[in-house]
């Protein structure tokens, strides 16, 4: 294999390596280095073990070293010595851990605060968020942040502040604007650029940022609100979760390069402060408000008014912050708004939903759940999963069918000859399938998705589809693409999972799948939307809806037809009129108690001139409509991309294809400068396997799944070769269950290696590591035989000196093992040499485990 040290590298399994050729020279003779000499001592040792043995295991065992002596004889030792384009092929686009230092002149990070401003009158709210930049080093600096928002942000302005300056930026074509940015940079202008990376993920590059400098930023964008069952919910997302790819880095479109972003070790808070000052004005008195993601302070200056403010808190950032409040009387701010423009007329008409009736349908229903079991998945994020799943399961009826799909790096099925009945015994058996899994892997989603719906479908039932993940993926318009063409007459209703999802990827599959997109901040949410989601399949409010305008020239609708709605949550139509604002708007539709009919008069509604965000809300529903569109081909369509981006330019809006760029005239530097990529934090509750495994060599060359769940004989967890539980929930229990009870001798050392800093030879420390297997093991179990714990992993962080020898040993998570294991850990990894590092200190993560064998 070969190796990128620079960052971690996407894991590829031993048989995947060994199938591709390798491309490096090819020597008879072992070369004479430092790397060949450790590979040697590790044979040696190897040796001493084999020697203990007798009989066939040992001729056995001789014959495997010797292959494996032989390859190693055929193969470049040293990953440096492989042409750069073997190094490359491996390399892949992967967040990365950054390990921040004492000091302060070395980690002088740019970004030191950021701040929103919203204010929600009606249905719209508006926001104004600034970032600010300061140099506290003696290098000109180059700033390059990546940002969550929301995903029905229409961001419409920008500006830029030096000194006593203000630039306003302009809107431009993409490329137009990243090269008038570059252009700037050139020149030693202080000048910034923000792009859209997804419509929920945004990059802001402030370049030419002078020692002792500070630069605000400032961007303007609106939203249109959507209360349900009564409730408005306002969400600002703070931090983009790490994203999983398998996409080379060589090659790679600069539009995906976003994806290597670096991050900060779990527990850690960010590195910059976050603030939000919130007014809500509602037509009608507030009722109730609250936050279940932050602590606010909340004050009522009059009965329709509230000022919202956080508490302080230092890791306020690393998750969305979400407010819902409801007005008197559980009434939603419904109406019809009227701009009369200078040029165009832009109408939002607003509509109760008629009330939703107990009748449900008795049709079976087959329900195919796709469960994410990934790295980024591990813990707290697996446990809503868990929790979630379990409220679903006791709600389906004995008439139904059920089947399950687990994915990771591969992916596993409940039953792969089809949906089995919703039997007690079979509730029971597919709860503990997933229960058993701790999290871990990749994040192989297509795979995944082509293997369930491929899956053989249950004759004479509604196929519903259930999928629940948190989105760290970067392949949403493959996937939309995949959902629209295979998912048939089946409804798919996507779970987004966590305090920092992927909303773009859980409603776009939600728009794909003709569904409801649900999002489950913690295990205590899981009840209230298990029944909202049986709510919503048992009878939907309205179908079939048709729009009929009687004397009201509209034209150019957003959507252009409604769809299906499954949830109590108001009509919103936007469009555009000429003429007088009279006549009707008829609404018609069924429901489970019969036809539904509603008439709207035009003159009723509310004609202003302040109403000018609907301009840039039509706008922002048209471009998302396209986009879908563009996501939905392959080949993007010339007249589609132009479509957009003419409307971006025309509206002063962000898009896929056009960006804001802002230029300071003053040439205030030579040019000449250092690019930090500001380090994030990791969202609440997510593990550091969200960023470790899709950097991590795995020295088990098998995935989490399949040491949780061996398959059938001589196969994997991997789409590619299917494989299904011969007894679903039959897995072992976590280490250390059965009140100390130690671990059976079957059990083998699991262990995870991933570069974090510095540069060293990984091959190497894992053979060094290798070579002290037995001690790790039997220190393991050592202490589980005399009641000690063990949690499923233990992550510690080595600091390898000039030398190769160990300086530090930090667990990063503090719990979970006894003290004496502690010790008795650190003691082995501190007496290991590892390979000298290349250029000073270099820092390595190491995950411990112990694994449950197949007999």
């Amino acid at each position: 294999m070969s190796f990128d040290f620079s960052k971690p590298t996407k894991f590829r399994s031993r048989l995947e390596a060994d199938k591709r050729p390798w491309r490096g020279q090819m020597s008879p003779i072992l070369p004479q280095t430092a790397a060949t000499r450790r590979k040697l001592t590790v044979f040696t040792r190897i040796f001493g073990h084999i020697s203990a043995t007798s009989g066939v295991s040992r001729r056995c065992l001789f014959v495997v070293l010797a292959l494996a002596f032989m390859g190693m004889a055929l193969k470049p030792l040293n990953p440096r010595s492989a042409p750069q384009a073997s190094v490359q092929e491996d390399k892949t686009l992967s967040p990365f851990f950054v390990v921040l230092s004492d000091d302060p002149e070395k980690d002088a990070l740019p970004l030191k605060s950021t701040k929103a401003e919203v204010k929600i009158a009606g249905k719209v709210a508006e926001v104004k968020v600034t970032q600010i930049y300061k140099n506290e080093g003696k290098k000109t600096l180059e700033a390059i942040y990546v940002f969550p928002a929301s995903t029905r942000a229409a961001v419409h302005a920008m500006r830029m502040m030096v000194g006593n300056r203000v630039v306003e930026a302009e809107i431009m074509e993409r490329q137009k604007a990243r090269q008038t940015y570059e252009d700037a940079k050139k020149e030693g202008k202080t000048t910034s650029l923000l792009e859209q990376q997804r419509p929920n993920v945004f990059q802001m590059n402030v370049a030419n940022i002078l020692p002792g400098d500070e630069v605000k930023v400032e961007l303007n964008y609106l939203e249109l609100l959507k209360a349900e069952d009564n409730v408005y919910e306002f969400v600002y997302p703070t931090v983009v979760g790490p994203r999983y790819s398998n996409m080379p880095a060589a090659g790679a479109p600069d539009s995906e390069k976003w994806v290597q972003n670096p991050y900060l070790h779990e527990g850690q808070g960010p590195t910059y402060t976050f603030g939000l000052n919130l007014e809500v004005r509602g037509g009608l008195p507030i009722s109730r408000l609250t936050s279940p993601s932050h602590e606010v302070e909340v004050k009522y200056p009059n009965p329709i008014q509230a000022l919202v403010t956080l508490k302080d808190e230092k890791t306020g950032g690393n998750r969305d912050f979400v407010l819902r409040y409801a007005l008197a009387g559980n009434k939603i701010d419904a109406g019809l708004l009227l701009y009369p423009g200078q040029d165009e007329n832009f109408f939002l008409l607003v509509m109760e939903p008629p009330a939703r009736t107990s009748k449900e349908a008795a049709v079976p229903r087959e329900y195919l759940f796709i469960v994410d079991v990934s790295g980024s998945m591990h813990g707290f994020p697996l446990d809503i999963s868990k929790a979630l799943m379990a409220d679903i399961f006791k709600k389906l009826r004995p008439q139904d069918y059920m089947n399950v799909l687990l994915f990771e790096s591969g992916s596993a099925v409940l039953s792969e000859t089809g949906s089995l009945p919703a039997t007690e015994e079979n509730k029971k058996k597919a709860l503990a399938f997933i229960q058993s899994q701790p999290g871990g892997g990749g994040t192989e989603i297509l795979p995944a998705f082509r293997r369930a719906l491929a899956l053989p479908r249950t004759p004479g039932t509604s196929r519903i589809v259930v999928v629940a993940t948190d989105g760290y993926v970067n392949v949403e318009p493959e996937l939309f693409e995949l959902v629209r063409q295979n998912l048939g007459e089946a409804n798919l209703f996507p779970f987004g999972i966590g305090t920092a999802v992927n909303r773009y990827l859980i409603e776009g599959l939600a728009r794909a799948g003709r569904g409801e997109p649900f999002i489950v901040l913690n295990p205590g949410e899981a009840p209230r939307q298990a029944e909202r989601f049986q709510q919503y399949i048992a009878t939907p409010v309205l179908t079939g809806i048709r729009v009929e305008f009687k004397g009201f020239q509209a034209y150019d609708l957003e959507p252009q037809s409604l769809p299906d709605l499954f949830a109590l949550r108001p009509l919103a139509l936007l469009g555009k009129y000429r003429g007088k604002p009279e006549g009707t708007i008829v609404i018609s539709g069924k429901t489970a108690a019969g036809d539904f009919r509603r008439e709207i008069k035009v003159d009723s509604g509310q004609a202003s001139s302040d109403n000018s965000a609907l301009k840039y809300l039509w706008a922002r529903e048209r471009i998302q409509r396209l986009s879908d569109y563009q996501r939905l081909t392959r080949e993007k369509d010339p007249a589609k991309v132009k479509e957009i981006t003419d409307l971006g330019l025309k509206y002063s809006l962000m898009t896929a294809f056009t960006s804001f760029v802002a230029v300071d005239k003053v040439k205030r530097a030579d040019g000449t400068l250092e690019t930090v990529k500001q380090p994030v934090p990791l969202p609440e509750g997510v593990s550091e396997l969200a960023v470790g495994d899709a950097g991590a060599y795995k020295l088990s060359g098998r995935s989490l799944m399949t040491q949780a769940f061996p398959g059938p004989k001589g196969e994997l967890a991997e789409s590619r070769k299917p494989w299904s539980l011969p007894v679903p929930g039959a897995a072992s229990p976590p280490l250390g269950a059965g009140e100390g009870k130690p671990a059976t001798p079957a059990s083998k050392l699991k262990l995870v290696a991933t570069l974090v800093t510095g540069e060293v030879d990984l091959n190497a420390v894992k053979q060094a590591l290798e070579a002290e297997t037995a001690r790790l093991e039997k220190c393991c179990r050592e202490v589980l035989a005399q009641g000690g714990r063990l949690s499923r992993e233990i992550p510690f962080l080595l600091t390898i000196g000039p030398d190769g020898r160990v300086t530090r040993v930090d667990r990063v998570i503090k719990s979970g093992i006894s003290v004496k294991l502690d010790r008795c850990l650190r003691e082995i990894l501190k007496q290991v040499i590892y390979p000298k590092p290349a250029k000073g200190p270099a820092t390595v993560k190491i995950v411990l485990g112990l694994a449950n064998q197949a007999p």
